[in-house]
């Protein structure tokens, strides 16, 4: 306030000033003239910066905040929520007249109640206050304020609901941005020709004019024109929004020259009038979606993309952001095309110089809306390189996302995991722009507050953070799973680190197992029966690439150089499976193989002369294809066929084998005919446990136990009781029930889902209960569970892999670990495989498979010292490339890659070993913060060197 009746003009700030002063809006100031944009322009620099991107670089997700001052929002539009259509004076718009016709909104839907926001304002304004943003964007309805469009037709009640709204806003610290026009034309004004009528300049100034005038003491944030590019194209181009001109060919162009006209004079007149007083930012709103080029090393397809990217954003944002006029590629273009169209004048109009210098710099901020990318789905990764083209392009000026969202095609999405994962992933990307691109972002606001009207689409889609009931006439609000996501991204400023994912330094116990694995890549068939997987491998088509494991790695004739290369990773035992068929061709004891058996006896004696302890696994998978001619798993005669089998190895390896494991996955050897023959598994393996534990234990000394597989699962919806049920479901069907239960605690868990599984009569059950020595256990990923008997969806913010069931998601191995301490009385547990995939040829830099075994072992150790889980050992899958089952070569999980094409089969460290060895060096991870430590201190090729923290920390 300034006092004109004291001489001395004493200033007094007003409430509004303080209001004002918490968002902390950029200082306007006049844009710096920059040069036209040639094609690509120099922003090309952003294709070029992330074409070399690798997916793991790309998707790994980013932890951190925004500044204090940024500014969260969720954003709506007058006609899509407001309702009250002819209420209290106001006019027809050209929606309400279009949405009227029968025929031209999906299932005749119109926006004559929508929301009925026009009626609910303080239920609204309650709905932002549990959010807790600090704006919301929304617009005015031109022909409520004024209903013939003209500031002679003013309806007080129309101004009466937006002042109440902006109050209520005000009092409730929430910022209005406001929308001057969003799509909603007055129908008078379109009665004269609407856009295309220059004397629309006129009129939505004058309009504005009095906005400015009435609201502008509280209303710090405006924003002339909603996505212009829509209206001239979607409304006079393609003819499918109002107006319906459908004239692509000359009406956009004309269209877009008056809407830059009349923004510019929009801007001119707050500029001239009232940013003295009133002290707010003006600027307009595009809609962007990226566009990556179909090759990115490709100069010509780089081209393509920032040619499409002048048309669509430059159209509109070259004249105000850069000097005054089009794109340089649309003037060329659009002129080019219309002199071969034997045109007097191009389609695209010319700005005079007057017009260039008046329209250039009529923005104080770069606001846009964005909803994909134009790569036909979702991508957020898309975000990150529009925010810094929009950087290179304009010089990083300050800039607010107002729209971002994503609709579903439901009658009801409260429970919506995935809006929450598009905004988790979008967010995340926003954020990478900010923290780690320097992009100058102030502001986020999602699409929308509430289910709303979604043009022709009626009410079909559904955007909103709340939910709204269009068949009850009260319009009820129900907070979606979203709107709560949503508000605690607010509340933390951003996606800071959970306390539980922090990563912790330290060592495991001293006597603790680090182990690597592989299947015995050997096959040369000689004696050697065959299995059932020699067979299905060469049945054409069973595998992918037509692959088979006839040489496999060619282990059976390197046990030297594979011996060398656990030693080079300093493992203190390593895990193999023996063929059964190698052993005894025939699945049984009337001809025992006894070259099979001395290839396994050389591997044994050269682990030990190596000081590595052997783990064996009996069954992994590769029946005699003899005992499955006879019915395998499903005969129950392979009960004692596998006590035999189990025998010999015991009395011929026992001796020098300390650690044996029955069978591998019992789980996934049942999956295709799960009941009978995870019925004969148990049995076997508790008749082999038995057998060493009475016969060869006292002698041998050695542990023996089964290794089931299992994901974590997580409940879709951890509130959600049905959801929470699913996930320990999917842990009971994974091996808990169908194999481990018996095993330690001797008896079945019933349900109607597991009805066909077959009794065991009481002797069995005594017989099983107690057969273990530790929990074996095979992990790899977490999958999302929700009311039905199998895992339905991933969050799509989790790292992909080489394998399509493969999620990096390394939280949920700490609460696997903690789970089976918890449901079994803290066993000791041996972590039997684990490892990543990779696809395609091969990269000996495999940051992704670094970033894996670091963040997995890392969960490990928290079990140990944070959770008091009695882990004693570690496997990697796997020691080297080899055949993976259905397949073949395609996945890669090697700590080695091998060349296949080669004969000699050769071996070739990845990073990733070096790192795994750094880790078993260390014995864990030490604070690099204390400067290096000793164990890192690695011996290379005779030479010694120091490696820096870098993977470690």
């Amino acid at each position: 306030h300034v006092n004109f009746e004291d001489s001395n003009r004493p200033r007094t700030p007003k409430a509004s000033a303080y209001f004002y002063s918490m968002f902390d809006l950029p200082v306007p100031s006049k844009l710096p003239n920059l040069p036209a944009s040639e094609v690509p322009s120099t922003a090309k620099v952003v294709w070029q910066k992330f074409s070399s991107q690798t997916d793991f670089d790309r998707d790994t997700f980013f932890y951190g905040t925004f500044p204090k001052d940024f500014s969260w929002g969720v954003s709506s539009s007058a006609y899509q929520i407001e309702g009250g259509w002819d209420a209290d004076g106001k006019g027809p718009s050209i929606w309400d007249n279009f949405t009227h016709i029968p025929g031209n909104i999906k299932n005749n839907d119109t926006g004559d109640i929508a929301c009925d926001s026009y009626n609910k304002m303080e239920e609204d304004i309650y709905l932002l206050r549990a959010l807790g943003v600090k704006n919301y964007c929304f617009s005015l309805s031109w022909s409520r304020i004024f209903p013939s469009g003209r500031n002679n037709s003013i309806n007080s009640h129309g101004v009466d609901y937006y002042n109440r709204l902006i109050d209520g806003l005000v009092a409730n610290n929430i910022m209005p941005i406001v929308t001057l026009y969003h799509w909603d034309l007055p129908q008078a004004l379109q009665d004269i020709g609407g856009w295309e009528n220059s004397t629309l300049i006129d009129l939505f100034d004058s309009f504005a004019d009095f906005c400015f005038q009435t609201f502008g003491d509280r209303v710090k944030f405006w924003i002339t024109l909603n996505e212009p590019q829509v209206i001239a194209w979607v409304g006079y181009g393609l003819g499918t929004f109002p107006p319906n001109i459908n004239d692509p060919g000359s009406a956009p162009y004309r269209v877009a020259h008056i809407l830059l006209k009349a923004h510019a004079r929009v801007y001119h007149t707050y500029d001239d009038k009232y940013r003295a007083s009133q002290g707010g930012v003006i600027t307009l709103c595009p809609n962007i979606e990226w566009v990556e080029p179909k090759t990115p090393s490709d100069p010509r397809d780089i081209e393509a993309a920032d040619r499409h990217l002048q048309f669509l954003v430059g159209w509109f944002t070259h004249p105000i952001f850069k000097n005054g006029d089009y794109p340089e590629v649309m003037k060329w273009q659009v002129g080019n095309r219309s002199e071969l169209q034997n045109l007097p004048s191009s389609r695209l109009p010319v700005f005079t110089a007057e017009e260039r210098e008046y329209i250039r710099g009529t923005a104080d901020v770069f606001c846009f809306n964005t909803y994909t990318s134009k790569i036909h789905r979702a991508v957020a990764w898309g975000l990150r390189r529009l925010l810094n083209w929009i950087k290179e392009e304009y010089e990083n000026p300050p800039i607010y996302i107002i729209e971002n969202g994503v609709g579903i095609k439901t009658t009801s999405d409260v429970d919506d995991n995935t809006r929450i994962f598009y905004y988790k992933t979008y967010i995340d990307e926003a954020l990478k722009a900010y923290s780690l691109d320097n992009v100058n972002l102030r502001g986020y606001n999602a699409w929308s507050l509430m289910d709303d009207f979604e043009w022709l689409n009626g009410y079909d889609p559904r955007f909103g953070l709340h939910q709204v009931d269009f068949d009850n006439p009260n319009r009820p609000r129900t907070p979606k799973r979203s709107a709560v996501y949503y508000a605690e991204i607010i509340r933390n400023n951003g996606i800071p680190m959970p306390k539980e994912d922090e990563f912790l330094y330290g060592e495991f116990p001293k006597n603790f197992w680090w182990t690597d694995k592989s299947k015995c890549c050997v096959t040369p068939q000689r004696l050697t029966g065959l299995s059932i997987w020699d067979q299905f491998s060469h049945t054409p088509l069973k595998i992918s690439n037509g692959d088979n494991g006839d040489v496999a790695c060619d282990s059976y004739h390197k046990i030297e150089e594979d011996v060398e290369m656990l030693k080079s990773l300093k493992v203190s035992s390593y895990r193999f499976s023996i063929s059964w068929s190698r052993v005894l061709p025939d699945g049984t004891t009337r001809y025992v193989n006894e070259m099979g058996l001395n290839y396994y006896e050389r591997l044994i004696d050269a682990l030990l002369a190596a000081n590595i302890i052997p783990q064996v696994t009996l069954y992994h998978w590769d029946l005699p294809q003899a005992l499955q001619n006879v019915g395998g798993w499903e005969n129950d005669t392979i009960v004692q066929r596998f006590k035999e089998y189990a025998e010999l190895l015991f009395q011929r390896l026992g001796d020098k084998v300390k650690f044996w494991i029955t069978v591998n996955e019992p789980y996934n050897v049942a999956y295709a005919a799960p009941y009978v023959v995870a019925h004969n598994l148990i049995k076997a393996h508790a008749e082999a446990w038995h057998l060493y534990n009475d016969t060869y234990r006292a002698k041998q000394g050695g542990l023996i136990s089964i290794t089931i597989n299992s994901d974590w699962a997580e409940p879709r919806n951890p509130h959600n009781q049905e959801d929470i049920s699913a996930a320990r479901r999917y842990l009971e069907v994974q091996g808990h029930v169908v194999t481990a239960l018996p095993a330690f605690e001797g008896f079945m868990l019933f349900s109607v889902f597991y009805c066909r599984l077959p009794e065991f009569t009481e002797s069995e059950k005594q017989r099983i209960k107690g057969t273990y020595d530790y929990f074996g256990l095979n992990h790899y990923t977490t999958v999302l569970t929700y009311n039905l008997n199998y895992p339905a969806v991933t969050d799509r913010s989790w790292l992909n892999s080489g394998s399509f069931w493969l999620k990096v998601t390394p939280f949920g191995f700490r609460k696997l670990l903690r789970w089976i301490k918890e449901e079994y009385d803290n066993p000791p547990i041996y972590v039997t495989e684990n490892g990543v995939s990779e696809r395609g040829a091969s990269d000996f830099n495999d940051t992704w498979r670094i970033h894996y075994y670091r963040s997995y072992i890392n969960e490990a150790l928290k079990a140990i010292v944070l959770d008091a889980v009695d882990l004693r050992g570690y496997t990697a899958w796997t020691l080297m490339d080899n055949f993976e089952w259905a397949v073949g070569f395609d996945e890669k999980f090697g700590f080695y890659h091998v060349n296949f094409t080669d004969p000699d089969l050769p071996r070739r460290p990845k990073a990733s070993a070096r790192y795994y060895t750094q880790i078993i060096n260390c014995n864990g991870f030490p604070d690099a913060a204390a400067g290096l430590h000793p164990c890192l201190e690695l011996e290379s090729e005779g030479k010694r060197y120091s490696r820096n923290c870098a993977f470690l920390v």
